[in-house]
């Protein structure tokens, strides 16, 4: 290589980096500022986690110190003095609140609780269908027969998460009506559902026993059939 092409390099080399330099000069704060919010976002977001934990940690600790309230009457005053961050944990607290005024016979103040749960649109349906299906069982036979039963078909319609549940308890009101063969066979619907837990399978079958009704046996199969 010449003389002349070495110069003429070296010269183009520092151009280069001079025009680097200017343009480092001109828009190099913009990656500060992309490095300062990147750190940033991930900082706040690590908070974020933690205050969400905290808070979380802090709610279960509350509920349990009141549960361990020996009187259930100071049980139910020391729910209701938790902090609820959600509408979701709100509404379980009304539901934990409305267990214990039962459990201490305010039986008033339980449903007061759980029907205006139940009307409550900011709350998770779910909570609102349990606090519905628990206000038809404690109202019991003292409410209006047309009422109860529109309550219990609205939570007996499929995909409702206590739709077995609403049957049983339908299944029940029916026989205090006195309608025996339409409870017996609501019952052996039960029997039919899936994903029906244990217990009320049991339940279901010895109401149909004490009613005067026949269990069905489970079929069985062929070992020699595959």
């Amino acid at each position: 290589m010449s003389e002349t092409d070495s110069f003429i390099e070296e010269v183009s080399d520092e151009v280069r980096r001079d025009k680097l330099f200017a343009l480092y000069r001109k828009y190099g704060w913009i990656a500060g500022v992309i490095v300062v919010l990147v750190v940033g976002a991930a900082s706040y977001n690590e908070w974020r986690k933690h205050t969400e934990i905290q808070a979380a940690q802090g709610f279960g600790d509350a509920i349990m110190t009141a549960l361990t309230a020996e009187d259930v009457a100071k049980r139910s005053d020391a729910i209701a003095l938790v902090a609820a961050p959600t509408s979701e944990t709100q509404a379980f607290l009304d539901l934990l609140q409305a267990a214990a005024k039962t459990e201490a016979s305010d039986r008033d103040g339980a449903l007061a609780l759980l029907d205006g749960l139940a009307a409550n649109p900011d709350a998770p349906q779910t909570y609102r269908s349990l606090a519905e299906l628990k206000a038809v069982m404690l109202r019991g036979a003292s409410q209006d027969r047309t009422a109860r039963l529109a309550v219990l078909d609205k939570l007996a319609t499929p995909g409702n998460p206590f739709r077995a549940l609403a049957m049983e308890q339908k299944a029940l009101a029916l026989y205090e009506f006195g309608e025996t063969d339409a409870a017996l066979g609501l019952l052996l619907a039960i029997l039919e559902e899936p994903e029906v837990s244990q217990g009320l399978l049991e339940r279901s079958q010895q109401l149909i026993v004490a009613l005067g009704g026949t269990v069905p046996q489970s079929p069985t199969v062929d070992p020699t059939n595959g």
